[in-house]
């Protein structure tokens, strides 16, 4: 029996692995007081990016939330970049009062592009220090322009606000969004802070100095091109700091097709990530010695957390119940159960700090239906999509993606 435990403790190392890994970081993040926060400086001058494909039914609201930060009003710039746009995106973006880019580009479709021609043509203007990327449906921290300026002036290169979920009572499925986020910002980014690494790119509540954006040059064209773009610059040795203290809030879908369509675009851009960076992060690792890079590759390694239950419940229960038809101790099971419990260490601190109290906690008995939907019914997360595809909003009807 001794053989066959060592294979199966061989088959159940892996996922384990990925659950203590998580569950290190879980740590790292719960240990230890509230991050240090730098000197007020003198206000860096800022130009806030907000990519918008159709997006008339968010984009004033957006705006307005820019135009309202405590900023000086001297040393901010809101640039609406209306990209591909079929309704009045740029109208209602003007009249709302942000400057407007219109950008008419069938062949490069997408966030990664848009970004891509737009930060050279911005970064022509000498006063702009920095550059910060807004998703156009999301408010934001009253504190978000003060905290980039502060953070760059105080040596950081690239930074990633913390992001949530402005919509968490829409459903469960945006409550436990809101918790999993909680989990991965407050939680796990907070923890890879503290541990000197990069919390990586977000998509939303990014802030990249002059300097950043001229030796990295923004080039990222994934279906998750902040992730790439975050990969990009670890590998030239930037690491993302991560602002606990300013939050970007996003309207997330509350109905399961249009949460198919986000959670597709994610997964499948993770794993088109994977084929292309895990091999250059590791030699990276290997040959600067790099722990951003190594845990950058770790993480790219590591599947959805809902992949990874399913496997180590399974090979918990399934070895539990050999050993106990067998009357035989298995090592393997334990294998399997340290790696349950590192994902419960997480889960249960992002419930902790999501603060939905009992209804997240009763909502949370709602996951196994979620992750069973995420497992049959997305199964295009299995295949990396070919084009960015946006996620329809809520209240909108017979709209184009």
């Amino acid at each position: 029996m001794v053989w066959f435990d060592f294979v199966l403790c061989i088959l159940a190392l892996i996922p384990a692995s990925a659950g203590v890994y998580v569950a290190v970081l879980s740590i790292a993040g719960i240990a230890g007081g509230p991050l240090k926060r730098p000197r007020r400086s003198s206000p860096l001058t800022i130009a806030v990016v907000v990519p918008a494909h159709n997006e008339a039914l968010n984009i004033q609201t957006t705006v307005r939330s820019l135009l309202g930060v405590d900023y000086p009003d001297l040393s901010r710039q809101v640039w609406v970049l209306a990209d591909n746009c079929s309704d009045d995106t740029a109208f209602r973006a003007r009249d709302a009062g942000a400057h407007v880019i219109e950008r008419t580009n069938t062949e490069r479709r997408g966030k990664g592009h848009a970004l891509s021609d737009t930060f050279p043509t911005l970064l022509q203007d000498p006063s702009i220090g920095c550059v910060v990327v807004v998703d156009a449906d999301t408010t934001v921290s009253p504190n978000l322009l003060w905290q980039i300026s502060d953070h760059l002036q105080a040596g950081a290169q690239v930074v990633q606000a913390r992001y949530g979920v402005a919509n968490p009572d829409s459903s469960w499925r945006t409550r436990l969004l809101h918790i999993a986020l909680s989990a991965f910002h407050d939680v796990r980014s907070l923890g890879r802070e503290r541990l000197g690494l990069s919390c990586g790119l977000r998509g939303n509540g990014m802030g990249f100095s002059r300097g950043a954006l001229e030796s990295v040059p923004h080039r990222s064209m994934a279906i998750v091109e902040d992730a790439e773009y975050g990969i990009r610059l670890a590998m030239a040795d930037i690491r993302v700091t991560y602002m606990h203290d300013a939050v970007v809030l996003g309207d997330m879908p509350a109905d399961a097709k249009s949460s198919g369509v986000q959670r597709n675009r994610w997964e499948g851009g993770r794993i088109a990530l994977r084929r292309m960076y895990l091999g250059p992060l590791l030699r990276d690792a290997a040959t600067r010695r790099s722990r951003v890079s190594a845990d950058m590759a770790l993480d790219l390694l590591v599947p959805p957390l809902g992949q990874l239950v399913v496997r180590l419940t399974a090979l918990t229960l399934g070895i539990g119940w050999l050993g106990f038809i067998i009357d035989h101790r298995f090592i393997s099971a334990e294998v399997a159960a340290a790696g349950l419990v590192g994902i419960g260490i997480h889960v249960i601190e992002g419930w902790r700090r999501s603060g939905t109290g009992l209804r997240g906690l009763a909502d949370l008995a709602c996951a196994p239906a979620y992750i069973a939907w995420k497992l049959v019914g997305i199964r295009g997360g299995s295949r990396p999509p070919k084009e960015w595809v946006r996620t329809p909003r809520a209240g909108e009807t017979n709209l184009k993606p």
